[in-house]
């Protein structure tokens, strides 16, 4: 008999010998990994909020015009879109546990490299901050990680209030970019722009010691067991299992991207996707470029935008509360839709209402109370919406659809600027319309119940 023989054979004659058994998860393991994924997320959003505000001290250093800066952020936004994709396959072949380990610590690697490989030049900071886009897949592999963890408790108080319990660590968006912009406001004077990436790198490399300590999911454990036994040639046993853990066998037959192509997920992978890049256009224009409209539209000082910015991500932090809440009380698709909907309608308002400081700051933030809190429920709306062979994979790629979406958004703007247009009419076109059109996409969504979800 050849070694592959011997190999199958082994793998089968195990199985047969010994029950195997996934993980028995508790309470205590669901809060550690909630926990660690929420930190895990605002250290990546502090990293991302801390290269776009340290660039142009980058480029005042180094010589680099507006044009040339801006032409680096494109360029890092497709890099990370491709990053944020590819991480998806690795995470359902590696394992959420691993996954999460690895895109802690990339992301670390590359607040440190940045430091240091800004001083070699623009090509080689691109490739970094491109691979620091295992930052922002982050999100994906939490979502992916806790809706698994959540869905194999046996705690009807848990399963309750799941969704507001995950918005709490996307919550970490808004935390993080508050501390990033407070620690460089304290020590950009003291160490430089380097020794503000030096120090966000610490931080990931700790809670990587701790992450260690995470359990596997055992939906992934039954995933893996499964796929192992069918490589070995022990379909026998690969279908037993899958009967045991309530698991249909077919999802294991057709796994990797193309799965997200077919059958009953091909719709939620086009509609999701959909919907992600047309709200991205917001993002860019409005959380991304905010202080830009605010102070040419209505001509807001500077020193105040950066009050209304502060002020609307503490906002933002109850809106990812209040969506992650409701999602839980009336389904996620139908908290994301209303919430998005209602995002671009505040936003129309904020531009083409009075300049009235006391409006303008109310529309404003409440647009971006209903424009990010609804991620809460998206992210894991998209999880939940895709089988366990395919979670990551279909989720990297509906999650990839936003730095997209925010290219075409500053594409479309520039052309409108640059035909003569003024801020107010491309803030409308390119990201109050696309807004509220992607509330309108995800109703196309097939309604997924929680409790299905194992």
């Amino acid at each position: 008999m050849d070694t592959l023989g011997t190999q199958k054979e082994e793998s089968i004659q195990e199985h047969k010998k010994a029950k195997w058994i996934p993980n028995k998860l508790t309470r205590k393991d669901v809060k550690f990994a909630t926990w660690i994924a929420f930190i895990a997320w605002v250290l990546a959003v502090y990293d991302f909020i801390l290269f776009g505000t340290l660039l142009p001290q980058m480029g005042n250093e180094y010589g680099w015009s507006e044009i040339e800066q801006a032409k680096i952020a494109t360029w890092v936004a497709v890099g990370g879109a491709i990053v944020a994709f590819a991480i998806g396959p690795i995470v359902d072949r590696m394992g959420r546990k691993p996954g999460l380990i690895f895109t802690v610590g990339g992301a670390g690697l590359c607040s440190l490299f940045t430091a240091f490989g800004a001083g070699l030049g623009k090509g080689p900071l691109t490739i970094i901050r491109s691979v620091a886009g295992l930052g922002y897949a982050e999100q994906t592999v939490n979502a992916t990680y806790l809706t698994e963890m959540y869905a194999a408790v046996d705690d009807p108080e848990l399963q309750k209030k799941k969704g507001f319990i995950y918005s709490l660590v996307q919550g970490g968006w808004p935390i993080g970019a508050l501390i990033a912009a407070g620690i460089t406001a304290i020590l950009l004077p003291i160490v430089g722009w380097q020794g503000n990436f030096i120090f966000a790198a610490i931080p990931s490399f700790i809670l990587i010691f701790f992450a260690l300590k995470l359990k596997e999911t055992p939906q992934f454990q039954v995933h893996k067991r499964i796929r192992e036994l069918r490589e070995a040639g022990d379909d026998t046993s690969a279908k037993s299992l899958a009967i045991e853990h309530k698991v249909d066998y077919a999802e294991h037959e057709s796994a990797g991207i193309a799965a997200a192509f077919k059958g009953t997920s091909l719709r939620a992978t086009l509609v999701l996707g959909g919907a992600v890049l047309l709200n991205w256009f917001a993002i860019q224009v409005f959380s991304v470029l905010g202080t830009t409209v605010l102070t040419r539209v209505h001509d807001v000082s500077f020193e105040n935008s950066l009050i209304i910015l502060v002020a609307s991500n503490l906002l933002g932090y109850l809106g990812y509360m209040s969506h992650g809440w409701l999602g839980d009380k009336i389904g996620r698709r139908n908290t994301i839709a209303i919430g998005w909907a209602l995002g671009g309608i505040a936003f129309t308002g904020m531009l083409y209402g009075p300049s009235n400081q006391l409006a303008v700051v109310a529309l404003y933030g409440l647009g971006l109370f209903f424009l990010i809190g609804p991620y809460a429920a998206a992210l894991f709306f998209i999880s939940e919406s895709f089988p366990t062979s395919i979670r990551a994979t279909a989720g990297a790629i509906v999650n990839a659809m936003g730095p997209i979406g925010a290219i075409f958004a500053s594409l479309g703007s520039t052309a409108i600027l640059s035909s003569g247009g003024d801020w107010q009419t491309s803030a409308f076109l390119f990201g109050s319309i696309p807004c509220f059109l992607s509330g309108l996409l995800i109703l196309f969504a097939r309604h997924v119940d929680p409790a299905s979800v194992k």
